[in-house]
């Protein structure tokens, strides 16, 4: 039987009401009304959870991934209600790539030598509870990912989510925990609060249960996380551009920009923000997405009420217009833009507010460039430093490997759209903390672990 729009409302209706969400009692599995108290309840989890074989982790694991695949399309009809942001259908899919993709306890790995005097074993163990800080952008993908990585470490973990985002939320974590119980596991291997604040979050990273801290997020959660002084892992803002140089196959790569920027209605922080691309080949590539990929061609007088719009004279982004599809945001500026628009571009320089920020909106400004070795110097000012991710299309190898030595990013997509990075048409496993900041990159269950050396002395070589 097919399942139309009115009866999936329904069933969401329906769910939400048996949660009481509106008024989160306590007693739902990991939602506390003090953080301190989810602190000492996911403290009292961690020693069990330290102590499972991997073998106990997994069913636990397997068992949240089944319930994700089945509730994927109610997570993903309360995140875009709740938040106002972002596409169901796309939020349907980064759920099933969540529960099929992220990596398990088969993700830590066990070094070992021997030599004349033993044996010695470096292990990945873990490092207790750890706190984590989740944003409204992709708030349960978040959740889960991170909760599967941190569990098969052997790690708890405390979340203090973006008010936002907390319904969905507190629904995702009570799921987790009914899998553990379920799989013969504890309660509490995920805790939040019923109403996150500023202040539940500096209980949170300052609490001395707490060894490591990780925040998704802006670059201001991403300060205040690595200012507290424990060890932290910083998923941060990213600018992502593409580059297209007249070497391209220029009609595929309007598709897979298109296509990657409008994904989630660019909420995703690797999506392409803005193109650089050589004045040779710009027309026809415009030509491509105009004409092709449903993109709607600004006008100045268009671009000027977009940039009133969409931010403030202080250059904040209005939240209301981020993760809005593109024909929202035209409504907003008085154009009635047709069914099927995906995307808004103009072409401008690298210096026009809508392209030299980063703004989660399907806008994509096109910046001309003579050559490619003026497109890379554009393009590397463009993602202003964050080395986070960065996308090319070009067939010249030589070129490829310039502008990845030079972006210096942990992700750089090569003739393709930026999802692939994720594990969308791309090798690769996904991850919703990209820790471009400090350094880990795309964030697995062997990042939230600690190093251990383990030697036996004079035994246990048998060469």
């Amino acid at each position: 039987m097919a399942v139309d729009e009115a009866m999936v409302k329904s069933i969401v209706q329906e769910v939400i009401a048996k949660m009481n969400i509106t008024e989160t009692p306590s007693g739902k599995h990991g939602i506390f009304k003090d953080m301190n108290e989810a602190i000492e309840a996911a403290k009292k989890s961690e020693k069990i959870v330290r102590n499972m074989s991997l073998d106990q982790r997994e069913k636990i694991i397997s068992l949240i991934r089944q319930k994700i695949h089945e509730t994927a399309e109610i997570t993903a009809r309360m995140a875009v209600d709740e938040t106002g942001m972002g596409n169901v259908g796309h939020k349907i899919m980064k759920n099933h790539l969540v529960a099929d993709g992220t990596p398990g306890t088969e993700d830590l790995k066990t070094i070992a030598w021997s030599g004349d005097r033993g044996l010695t074993l470096v292990e990945e163990g873990p490092f207790g509870v750890i706190g984590a800080i989740t944003p409204c952008t992709n708030p349960q993908e978040t959740v889960y990912c991170n909760t599967i990585g941190m569990l098969a470490a052997g790690n708890t973990v405390v979340f203090n989510p973006h008010p936002q985002a907390v319904k969905v939320t507190i629904y995702a974590i009570n799921l987790m925990n009914e899998c553990s119980l379920a799989a013969g596991g504890p309660d509490n291997i995920a805790v939040t609060v019923e109403k996150p604040t500023m202040e539940t979050s500096a209980v949170m990273m300052n609490h001395p249960d707490i060894p490591l801290l990780v925040a998704t997020g802006g670059p201001g959660v991403v300060k205040a996380v690595l200012s507290v002084g424990k060890r932290g892992i910083g998923a941060g803002a990213g600018n992502p551009p593409a580059l297209v140089d007249e070497t391209a196959d220029i009609r595929k790569a309007a598709e897979d920009i298109v296509n990657g920027c409008t994904f989630d209605n660019n909420l995703p922080c690797i999506a392409e923000k803005e193109v650089v691309a050589v004045e040779s080949i710009i027309d026809e590539l415009m030509h491509y997405m105009i004409n092709e990929q449903g993109c709607y061609l600004a006008s100045d007088e268009v671009q000027k009420k977009l940039v009133s719009t969409v931010m403030d004279e202080k250059g904040r982004l209005n939240r209301k217009c981020v993760g809005r599809d593109a024909k929202t945001l035209l409504s907003m500026v008085g154009v009635q833009a047709p069914e099927g628009t995906r995307c808004i571009i103009f072409k401008g320089e690298k210096e026009h507010p809508l392209i030299a920020t980063e703004l989660m909106m399907p806008i994509l400004g096109i910046v001309p460039a003579k050559d490619f070795d003026d497109a890379l110097e554009k393009a590397l000012w463009l993602e202003h430093g964050n080395r986070h991710s960065a996308h090319i299309h070009s067939h010249d190898v030589t070129r490829i490997t310039r502008y990845a030595r030079a972006m210096d990013t942990a992700i750089l997509v090569k003739n393709g759209p930026s999802y692939a990075a994720l594990g969308f048409g791309g090798e690769g496993f996904p991850t919703f903390t990209i820790a471009s900041r400090t350094g880990e990159g795309l964030t697995s269950a062997s990042t939230f672990t600690k190093k251990r050396r383990c030697v036996m002395v004079d035994s246990l070589c048998i060469r």
